[in-house]
This record gives structure tokens, sequence and C-alpha cells, in this order.
């Protein structure tokens, strides 16, 4: 079945290149002028996306298709396809046609991850992107504190249960630990907080895993989720912010220990934890 199209008035779907004199993708073409095309088409297809004419779901024109109705060649197709799935505008897979879709919140920041990635081998970097992460959680518990319903807070109960059970199971306990963070982000029903806390356990995933752990530090670590829990329960904003700061205090401490030892940046991530 061909795609959809909404009511609203097409896109000209002309050619991207001068008329030429063969049919579509039959002409010469030079690395410099099949990447021009393939730009182009990704900006014309990118539009009638966002645009809603072609219907989200719904799959794209075939190959065949595009070079007729777009005049270009089949390998500038081929790059403009893959141009917009990396956009999160089209979802691809081997054999079938490209479906559309809208790119979500965890597309785009996965979109950064080499980017975070590079910057995150640096001292300075690694340092700064651990602290916006304390920057929000902390505001996240305070916020819980405040504000969080009754099934927020059994809920968080309930990952926080889970977690103790995992104490000593190191790849139970990663999972089941982030699991109690990601309750703090979904508490205010905003997609894009989730998406957040997804993208820092993406981001921080390999220096985690060059930890070394122990049912000790496990316990350590679920002792810094349980006063985080009971101040929220005790709807002290204060007292849930502060244990939030002190639990990530510590996980800092243990993440530092991951860089070379010239490199690892010293000193409390906050000021009011060095006293």
């Amino acid at each position: 079945m061909g795609i959809e199209f909404s009511s609203e008035p097409p896109v000209a779907s002309g050619p991207l290149n001068p008329p030429p004199e063969s049919g579509p993708g039959q002409r010469p073409e030079s690395p410099v002028e099949r990447a021009r095309v393939s730009a182009a088409l990704t900006e014309r297809l990118a539009s009638m996306i966002l645009a809603g004419q072609f219907r989200v779901g719904e799959r794209l024109l075939s190959e065949r298709e595009l070079m007729r109705r777009f005049d270009a060649s089949r390998p500038a197709v081929r790059e403009a396809i893959i141009n917009l799935a990396n956009r999160g505008l089209l979802k691809t897979r081997v054999g079938f046609r490209p479906i559309i879709c809208r790119p979500s919140f965890d597309f785009a920041l996965n979109s950064l991850s080499q980017t975070v990635s590079q910057l995150v081998s640096e001292e300075a970097g690694f340092k700064e992107l651990f602290e916006s992460r304390v920057f929000l959680e902390s505001a996240f518990a305070r916020w819980a504190a405040l504000h969080a319903r009754r099934e927020d807070i059994q809920e968080l109960g309930r990952r926080l249960a889970h977690n103790q059970k995992a104490i000593g199971v190191r790849e139970l306990f990663e999972i089941t630990d982030a699991a109690f963070h990601d309750a703090l982000y979904q508490m205010p029903r905003n997609p894009i907080y989730p998406a957040l806390h997804r993208a820092y356990v993406g981001w921080l995933k390999a220096h985690w895993k060059q930890i070394e752990t122990s049912p000790e530090v496990d316990g350590m670590m679920y002792a810094g989720h349980e006063s985080m829990f009971r101040a929220i329960v005790d709807r002290d904003p204060d007292l849930a912010e502060a244990a939030t700061c002190r639990h990530l205090q510590t996980a800092w401490e243990y993440l530092r220990s991951t860089l070379p030892a010239t490199a690892a940046p010293g000193g409390s991530l906050f000021p009011e934890a060095a006293g």
C-alpha cells in the first residue's frame, strides 16, 4: 500500500536538478553533485514529514518512486534516507521500505552520545556532566518531597526494595539502582526528564562498569537511596535535597577513580559537602 497523504496542500515534488536528457538516475553524477542532491532531497522530505504530509507509521515511497518524483539518482536517494534516519524521521530495516516516524527526546539525546563520549573522556567534561546530573536530581528529590503523589512514593518504595534485594549481585544491582533514580525523573510526568536520565545512564555506563564493587559498596549505595526515600516520605524537601547530594557525592568518588590518576579532578562536587 502506498503512503497516505494528509489533506494539507502537498509540497511540490519537482526535480532537484536541471532536467536531464536521459531518465532519472541515468546521467553521470559526481560525488559533489550527489551530495548536493541528497542534501536537497533530505530537506524536502523532512519538510513534508514535519508538515504532516506523510503519516507517521506509514512506509516511505519506494526508492524508484522517489527517484522518479524528485529526479534523483539511487545513491542520492539512499543518502537522503540515511540522513532522515539519523534525524529520527525514518525507521529503517534492511529489506523493507523505511517507516515514517517523529523524533523522540530519547533519539535527540542519543544523537549527542558520540560528542558526549568525547567530552567525558576529559577530566573537566566528565566532572561537568556529573555536576549537571547532581543539579537536576537534587531538584527532582526536592520536588518529590513537596509534590509527589502517593502512588509515586509507593513506586519509589517498591524500587528501593528491589534494590535492597539485589545487593551483592552486580548486574542486578546496577539495574535496580538506575530504576530507583529513574522513578524520581518520572514523577513530574514530563517525558524529557526520564529521557535525560536514560541519557545520563548511557553516557556514564562505561565508567560505572570499571568500578570495583562489593556487597559493602552496594550496601553503602543502597543506604543513600534509603535516606533519599525517607526524606521524601517525610515531605522534607531540604533533607531530600541534602540526602541526594550526599549520595551522589559518594557515587562521584567511585566514578572519579575510573579516571587516570593524573587526570582525576579532585575536590567535592558541592561546597557544602566538603565541610
